[in-house]
C-alpha cells in the first residue's frame, strides 16, 4: 500500500486515469460483460443506460480520492471553492453556454435541416427535459475530476494546447464503452470510421476550449456549465431520427468550427492561450 500512495503522489495525472478507467470501464465490464463494452451484445439504449451512469463515477471518485490524497482536506476545501465560484463575468457565461449550441444550430441549418426543438409540438417540454439530463447527469461527476483535478495537474507541465489535446483524446476513449453499439449499428459507414467521428472530432476542440475557459476564470462551476450545452444539444437541437452519416457529418463540420475558433483565440491571443505560465500548488496535505 505505500508503495501505491507513493507511485501515486509521483505520478499523479497518470494514477488518476489509471482510476478513472478502473472504475469506469471496470463497472461497465461487470455490469454488462466484454460485449457490453464492445457493443456486440447490447442496444446503443442499453448502453447508454448503464455504462453512462456507472461511467461518470469514474472521474468523480478518482478526482476526489486523488485531490485527498495530495492535498488532503486543505485540497478538497480548494476544489470547493472552485465549485462556488461564480463571479466571473457575463462574457464568460455566454461562452460557455452558446459555444456548442450556436455552432451546431449553424451546422444543422447548413444542410437544410431545423433544429428539433424548432419542430418540435412541445417546444417547453423538450427543452425542460433536455434542461432536466443536461444539468442531472454527466457534466457536474465528470468536470469534479477532469477540471478539478486533471486540468491543474496537467498545466503544471502543459500549455492549455496540449493540455486540451491530451484531455480531448482520452476523453473520447473514456467515452468508448457508452457509445461502441452506436457505431457497430452505423451502417453504412464502417464501425471505424462512425466511432472516430463520434469520439475523436469535436470533443478535442471542445476540451481545448474548456480547457482555456478555465485557465482564465479558475472556475470549475463554469466549466461544469460549459459541459452542460453539449448533452443538452443530442435532445433539443439533433434530429430524434438522425442517421449514422448524418450525424458524422454534423460531428466533422462541427469539429472545424470548433478548430476555426481555437485558431481565432490563439491568433487574438497572439499564440498565448494561457492566462499565466506557471500555475500555483495547491495546498499539500
Amino acid at each position: 500500500m505505500p508503495s501505491i500512495v507513493a507511485f501515486a503522489k509521483r505520478h499523479p495525472v497518470l494514477s488518476y486515469y489509471i482510476l478513472v478507467f478502473v472504475i469506469s470501464w471496470g463497472g461497465g465490464l461487470l455490469a454488462l460483460g466484454p460485449g457490453g463494452i464492445l457493443g456486440t451484445t447490447v442496444t446503443p439504449r442499453t448502453q447508454l443506460l448503464v455504462n453512462v451512469p456507472i461511467g461518470i463515477l469514474g472521474p468523480f471518485i478518482a478526482g476526489l480520492l486523488m485531490t485527498g490524497l495530495l492535498y488532503g482536506r486543505p485540497g478538497l476545501r480548494e476544489l470547493l471553492s472552485r465549485l462556488l465560484k461564480w463571479r466571473v463575468g457575463a462574457g464568460w457565461y455566454a461562452f460557455a453556454l452558446l459555444t456548442a449550441p450556436v455552432i451546431t444550430t449553424l451546422s444543422l441549418l447548413a444542410r437544410s435541416t431545423p433544429p428539433a426543438i424548432a419542430t418540435a409540438s412541445d417546444k417547453l417540454g423538450l427543452l425542460l427535459m433536455g434542461l432536466a439530463i443536461g444539468l442531472g447527469s454527466s457534466p457536474f461527476f465528470e468536470e469534479v475530476g477532469w477540471t478539478g483535478f486533471a486540468i491543474p495537474e496537467l498545466r503544471k507541465r502543459f500549455g492549455v494546447l496540449v493540455t486540451g489535446l491530451l484531455m480531448g483524446v482520452l476523453w473520447g476513449v473514456w467515452h468508448y464503452p457508452a457509445f461502441s453499439a452506436n457505431g457497430r449499428a452505423s451502417a453504412p459507414l464502417s464501425t471505424l470510421v462512425f466511432t472516430v467521428a463520434l469520439l475523436f472530432t469535436w470533443l478535442i476542440p471542445y476540451r481545448i476550449l474548456m480547457v482555456w475557459l478555465y485557465d482564465h476564470t479558475q472556475s470549475l462551476l463554469l466549466a461544469m456549465i460549459m459541459h452542460v450545452p453539449i448533452v443538452m444539444e443530442k435532445f433539443v437541437l439533433y434530429p430524434p431520427d438522425a442517421s449514422s452519416t448524418f450525424t458524422a457529418t454534423g460531428n466533422l463540420i462541427d469539429a472545424a468550427a470548433l478548430w476555426v475558433l481555437v485558431g481565432v483565440i490563439f491568433l487574438a491571443s497572439r499564440g498565448r492561450l494561457e492566462a499565466r505560465m506557471e500555475y500555483a500548488r495547491r495546498p499539500a496535505a
